[in-house]
């Protein structure tokens, strides 16, 4: 049964996973839509023939382009995902039993795990690393901020109460590779850096020393990816690296102003 719930995705070059993330998700919802930013490869194609409408829009940063994205939806009630995420069965089987008991209307929005599910892995390992967000939600309550880097969803009233909290899970799995992985590195970082500069935060050359170790002890322990054996060493390493990334280019940027 399909439920008056928007659900939107941004994409660009996502032509090998589009259509599995629609898939999981049309059979809830009655509209999907896929807001793109110039795809060069058959993202727009695969996206249509997956039962998805798709739009264009200039990019012009993250959160720039979800508000986009949340304005299309003809639902008040949406759901957002990146082009790197997969609803799970059991949380599309919640969902669905949330709106067909009318539970939602007590609540502004819903939180949901988002799980970290690597390369090679059909399903999250048991004790995954998660972020918990705001997912799912009513837009005349919520919606996203507007920032270049940043893209979370906000309460328009501050009433945590009006929050509730899902049970099952969102897969992610934000790189095809470690080539791709690194390439993110580059490019998100590059973000970072110039929206630091922007904020004047110039980290100081000890900050700079510390950041790689710091940041490889938070992903191996804090993030456990210490439960990946040898490839989570690496993941560990590619983490600290995006840290280590955005400091130098801010440093950078700092120098090339003097």
């Amino acid at each position: 049964m399909r439920i008056p719930l928007s659900i939107f995705i941004i994409t660009k070059n996502e032509a090998d996973r589009i259509s599995g993330i629609i898939h999981a998700v049309k059979k809830i919802a009655d509209e999907v839509l896929v807001i793109d930013s110039g795809s060069e490869d058959e993202t727009c194609a695969i996206a249509v023939k997956a039962g998805a409408k798709v739009m264009f829009n200039k990019w012009r940063g993250y959160g720039q382009q979800k508000i986009f994205g949340e304005n299309q939806c003809r639902n008040k009630w949406i759901l957002n995902l990146d082009a790197d995420e997969e609803v799970s069965p059991e949380l599309c089987d919640e969902i669905e039993k949330i709106f067909a008991e009318k539970s939602h209307k007590n609540f502004w929005g819903f939180r949901v795990k988002i799980v970290n599910k690597f390369r090679f892995e059909k399903k999250p390992k048991r004790f995954a690393y998660y972020y918990n967000q705001l997912r799912l939600y009513n837009k005349e309550f919520a919606g996203f901020k507007n920032s270049s880097i940043h893209d979370s969803v906000e309460l328009k009233d501050n009433k945590p109460e009006k929050i509730g909290q899902l049970k099952n899970i969102i897969y992610h799995q934000s790189f095809r590779s470690f080539a791709h992985w690194i390439e993110k590195i580059n490019s998100y970082s590059q973000m970072q850096a110039e929206d630091s500069f922007k904020k004047g935060e110039c980290p100081s050359l000890s900050k700079v020393f510390f950041i790689p170790i710091l940041a490889f002890l938070k992903a191996f322990f804090l993030r456990r990816y210490f439960i990946y054996g040898l490839n989570g060493v690496i993941y560990s390493h590619l983490f600290a690296l995006s840290r280590l990334a955005k400091a130098i280019k801010t440093r950078e940027l700092f120098q090339e102003k003097k």
